[in-house]
């Protein structure tokens, strides 16, 4: 199982951008998926999850409103939309994949993960 996450880059405070997490060696039909993110010198944090076959979502409490996290099932891809970005929006974001159909918040609880792809948000 291989994640493959891109899509980050510079933005301006108020700005978009969409990350993609690519998933390959098997299909996910019974997989949960995850976003991370990690600050430099803070812990690794949950942003967004679903189950893969189940489409339940969930958010951490800083993102919702404004990140949507979805999925395109043909090309075995999950997305990160993100929406009004600030700067406290700025670290590695990383993908990841549960071998369970019930979504985890923690890190810990996934097992596979992607690269990260930084996204930095100026002020």
């Amino acid at each position: 199982v291989q994640l493959q996450a891109f899509g980050g880059g510079l933005v301006q405070a108020g700005g978009s951008l969409r990350l993609s997490c690519a998933a390959s060696g098997r299909t996910f039909g019974t997989y949960a998926m995850g976003w991370f993110r990690q600050a430099p010198g803070k812990e690794r944090e949950f942003v967004a999850a679903f189950s893969w076959s189940g489409g339940s979502t969930y958010y951490a409490d800083s993102v919702k409103g404004r990140f949507t996290i979805s999925r395109d099932n043909a090309k075995n891809t999950v997305y990160l939309q993100m929406n009004s970005l600030k700067p406290e929006d700025t670290a590695v974001y990383y993908c990841a994949a549960r071998r369970a159909k019930v979504v985890a918040k923690t890190k810990d609880d996934y097992d596979y993960w992607g690269q990260g792809t930084l996204v930095t948000v100026s002020s």
